[in-house]
């Protein structure tokens, strides 16, 4: 009798971060070959409700909300990426810098982390998107400057288990730099841990774009993003166009729970007791 292969939970694990991963890279790499013509305006189909020929239907101005829906996550999708690129390295960086260093340094980027978690996170990026001039730019640089301290805690925390590996000190006995040191001997057993942060960054990246975006302080009206066409659905939801809101704010809780389930599973992978399993 045939039976279905067992897959133990490391492969289940390798699987579902696999299958994961590419919806998102697809859409990712689809959304940004789009034709700007699938999403173009025609004032001629106005609230066309969701059908074979318009998927997600078409707002107040004709477009296909389908494609312009994919467009903005992919967008989305872009910033990111960049924000929790820059973050992430934010964060290596001043992790590394408070343990191997210590003393002021410590003291100091304790500090910044206490300020930077004090205030309310959504003002903070508000904020500093104003002040940057908004745009694309100003959200990315917001998010990217507003997200490293969690990162940066548990980088530290991290570095300060292997400052006291023995091969560490002898390292130090040796008269080796504490350049020489992070770079050789910490860095490689820190990427596991940055890698998992990196990842978890995603969502919240996409989320407080999204946010501030839709309260009229990130991406301008006229780029397709998510932020901008829930923002623009809220003016005609009383009127039942349901669909102007539903599909795209499906589309962006799709990518942020695949990003989060990415993150939980390699979280799992990287952990030595699962290789056991």
């Amino acid at each position: 009798m045939f039976r279905f292969p067992r897959f133990n939970t490391r492969t289940r694990l390798i699987a579902t971060v696999g299958i994961a991963a590419i919806y998102l890279v697809g859409t990712f790499i689809w959304g940004l070959l789009l034709d700007p013509a699938t999403y173009a305006v025609h004032f001629e189909s106005q609230f066309i409700p969701p059908s074979w020929g318009h998927l997600f239907g078409t707002d107040f101005m004709g477009r296909d909300m389908f494609f312009r829906s994919l467009k903005g996550l992919s967008n989305s999708l872009v910033i990111g990426l960049a924000a929790a690129l820059i973050s992430s390295v934010i964060a290596l960086v001043f992790g590394l810098a408070s343990a191997l260093i210590g003393g002021t340094v410590d003291r100091l980027v304790l500090l910044a982390i206490d300020c930077c978690m004090g205030l309310p996170h959504l003002v903070l990026v508000i904020l500093i998107s104003v002040a940057l001039g908004g745009g694309a730019t100003g959200v990315m640089l917001g998010v990217a400057l507003t997200h490293w301290p969690e990162l940066t805690r548990i980088v530290r925390a991290e570095v300060l288990q292997l400052r006291s590996a023995w091969y560490v000190k002898a390292s130090y006995k040796m008269g080796k730099s504490r350049l020489y040191v992070a770079a050789k001997h910490i860095v490689p057993h820190v990427i596991p841990v940055y890698i998992v942060g990196l990842v978890l960054l995603f969502p919240h990246a996409i989320m407080h774009e999204a946010a501030v975006t839709f309260l009229g302080f990130g991406l301008p009206a006229e780029t397709p993003a998510i932020g901008v066409i829930l923002s623009e659905a809220m003016r005609h939801l009383a009127t039942g166009k349901w669909w102007l809101a539903l599909f795209p704010g499906f589309l962006l809780i799709i990518a942020v729970l695949l990003f989060d389930t990415i993150g939980e599973n390699l979280k799992r992978l990287l952990n030595p007791t699962s290789a056991h399993e």
